[in-house]
Parts: C-alpha cells; sequence; structure tokens
C-alpha cells in the first residue's frame, strides 16, 4: 500500500489525479440510494487551484493506492486564518481500510510536526461553508442539500483516535400544524421594531458582501470559524445564482441598519437521482417541478450579539414561514453545536424533534503530546 502526494507542478499527472480523486469520491457511494454528490465541484475547484480559499491555504491532497487501485483520498490543509489547526479534509474510504487510514493520519502527523501545528481536524473541509461534520447516524436516510453525508465507518476510523469529539444536531419540524411558540401580541410588537427584506441579487456583490460582514460579526467566537474574504462568499453566491430566488436570503434591520439573516432553501436533492450532483438537469426540473419538493432547509442563521435574546430572530422565522407555508412539508435546521445552548434550546422548542447527528474529531499530534503550549502563537 503506498501514500501519493500528489504534485501540481506535475502537470499532467497531476490533472490525471485529480480525476482519479474525484471519480473515486464518486465511486465509494456507488449503489447507495440516498447519496447525492454535493461536493465535487467545490472539490475539483479546490484541487485544480482555482477556488478563492485557496488563495490563503496551504493543502496537499493525498491517493492511498493498493496495486493500482485507489483505497483512500484526502486533502491535508491549512488556512491561513485558522494556522494553529491542520485539518483532514474531504476524506473518502474504502470498506475495511484502517491500513489507508493510518498512513494519511502518519502524513499528517508528520506535517503536522514539520509546520509546527498543535492540532489536526477530521470534518472541517477548510470552512464551514464548504463542510463540517462526519455524519454520525440516520445514515439510512435520505443526504438533503448543503448536508454531508458519509458511510457509517469512518467515525470508527478516527473516533479512537481523537482527544475530543464535537457533536453537531439537525433537527426537524413537521410543518403541516407549525407555529411560532410566541403569543400574536408578542409577535407584533416585535415585528413592529425589526424589519426584513429579501435579498437583491440584481446587486449581488454589494449582498454578499453584507452577507460576509454579517458572518464575521456574528459568528466571531464560533469554536470552527475564521474571518470570509468577500471574494470567498461571492464565489458561493455565484456558483448557485440560479437556484436562488430572493427570498432565500432574509436579511433583518432595525432602524434600517442590517442586523442578522437568515439563509433557507429548498431541498434539491429531491431532484437530483442517487448519485448526481447539482447541474443544468436539476435546474430545468427545478423550474417544471420545483412545486414537488417537500422540505426545505434553514441553512444559517444569525443575528449580532445586542440583538440577541431580544426576540429579533423571531422577526426571521416569521418572514421564512410566510414564504414556505403550504407549500413544504418538512424543515430541517441545519447543524448547531450541541455546546451551543442558546441555540439548541430554541431548536428544542420550536423543532419537533433532533434529527442528523455530526461529529468533527480533534486528534492531537504525537509531538504536542507532553508539551505544555502557552499559546498558539508561540509556534
Amino acid at each position: 500500500m503506498e501514500l501519493i502526494r500528489m504534485n501540481p507542478k506535475e502537470k499532467i499527472t497531476y490533472k490525471t489525479q485529480v480525476q482519479q480523486y474525484l471519480h473515486f469520491c464518486r465511486r465509494v457511494y456507488d449503489g447507495n440510494v440516498h447519496y447525492r454528490d454535493a461536493l465535487s465541484q467545490v472539490l475539483r475547484s479546490i484541487l485544480l487551484g482555482k477556488a478563492a480559499i485557496c488563495q490563503g491555504s496551504w493543502f496537499q491532497p493525498l491517493l492511498v493506492i493498493d496495486r493500482g487501485v485507489v483505497k483512500a483520498v484526502c486533502t491535508l490543509a491549512v488556512v491561513d486564518r485558522l494556522d494553529h489547526l491542520l485539518q483532514i479534509t474531504y476524506f473518502e474510504a474504502l470498506p475495511h481500510q484502517q491500513q489507508a487510514v493510518d498512513l494519511i493520519l502518519e502524513e499528517a502527523e508528520r506535517i503536522a510536526e514539520k509546520k509546527r501545528i498543535p492540532q489536526m481536524s477530521v470534518g472541517l473541509n477548510f470552512h464551514v461553508n464548504y463542510g463540517l461534520g462526519i455524519l454520525a447516524s440516520h445514515h439510512d436516510q435520505p443526504q438533503s442539500f448543503g448536508s454531508a453525508y458519509h458511510p457509517a465507518e469512518y467515525g470508527d476510523y478516527f473516533r479512537p483516535r481523537a482527544t475530543e469529539i464535537v457533536p453537531l444536531t439537525s433537527y426537524l419540524t413537521n410543518m403541516k400544524n407549525f407555529c411560532l411558540p410566541v403569543p400574536d401580541r408578542l409577535m407584533q410588537r416585535i415585528k413592529q421594531q425589526y424589519t426584513v427584506r429579501v435579498a437583491d441579487f440584481s446587486n449581488i456583490e454589494s449582498e454578499a458582501r453584507l452577507y460576509t460582514q454579517l458572518n464575521n460579526l456574528i459568528f466571531a467566537d464560533h469554536p470552527f470559524y475564521f474571518e470570509r474574504r468577500i471574494q470567498e462568499d461571492l464565489e458561493l453566491f455565484k456558483s448557485f445564482r440560479l437556484f436562488l430566488k430572493p427570498e432565500h436570503l432574509l436579511f433583518l434591520e432595525y432602524k434600517d441598519k442590517p442586523i442578522g439573516f437568515m439563509l433557507w432553501y429548498p431541498d434539491f436533492n429531491e431532484l437530483i437521482p442517487p448519485g448526481g450532483s447539482l447541474g443544468l438537469t436539476t435546474l430545468l426540473k427545478n423550474f417544471f417541478q420545483g412545486s414537488k419538493i417537500r422540505r426545505f432547509k434553514i441553512v444559517e442563521l444569525g443575528v449580532l450579539p445586542p440583538y440577541q435574546k431580544t426576540g429579533a430572530v423571531l422577526s426571521l422565522f416569521e418572514a421564512c414561514h410566510s414564504f414556505t407555508k403550504g407549500r413544504y412539508d418538512w424543515c430541517e435546521a441545519g447543524w448547531i453545536l450541541e455546546e451551543n445552548i442558546a441555540s439548541t434550546g430554541f431548536g428544542k422548542r420550536w423543532a419537533d424533534e433532533p434529527y442528523k447527528k455530526y461529529q468533527v474529531y480533534l486528534l492531537q499530534p504525537p509531538w504536542v503530546q507532553g508539551k505544555e503550549l502557552a499559546h498558539v502563537s508561540d509556534l
């Protein structure tokens, strides 16, 4: 069994290896009716060094091959704004490949020591906007758009080596009898104070800039979040522009000042066949058959700290409900860190039940073990 470090300077070989990597990511899920290919477009852009996130990142794609057959892949990454963490990203492997995983971990540990990086992660793909968490439950349920899907054994590969396991939970709500858990009189008072507007995608650069600015202010203390650059979010919005309607991005305002936002969209995966990906066929289906989608997703939700616990966030939920009422049967809320008491508490109040579980695995490289590290900056 051999570990291959893909080298972009070897242009012809590297191009072939990129195709091997992407093909393998799809082959892992051959015959899996629950899987949809949600990653290959972004991953291809990263591997080719074209994605905006690459401008501030070091990354090393790896192939593990046995007798000419790919057994596992991943991309080691260090982002300049989260440089205390060596990420093991876009990992995929065939079943029963512990030896291949061990080779990947050995290489990650070698790089961590060389770069003096004190922590490694599995489950974060460069940035939370590209993916966070290894699926740890509901492997027999369909993958929703924007969510990760992994075989059950992935957790088994990394869980025993983790020094910390960070749990995340999504929530599911039956929209048939949904109502906000707030008295009408209170809701009216909140709506008088706070307004919600839809995005103006004719000014996509301006709206992407506002989205980025709010993200950076709201999620600054999130354990896996780091400051986004406007071009990174603009790139994502442009790639999905034809699928987004103005009401899918809602901005919350107080006295004409933006103080929060919600990003939601239909579960486009309901229009995609097993193993398929978002593309022209999906776009046409969305145009002619979009009304057949029965689930929508709340992907991101945030309010600036001074306006949290004021009821302002309810204006976003009320606005979202006005666009989705009677159109969808189910709402899935994207993952929430289980340690985030405020978010999980609200989730438990308005959602019917916790839904899918995800995990991020944090590992300590051997060079750190037994050492006292006062500050990451000292490294």
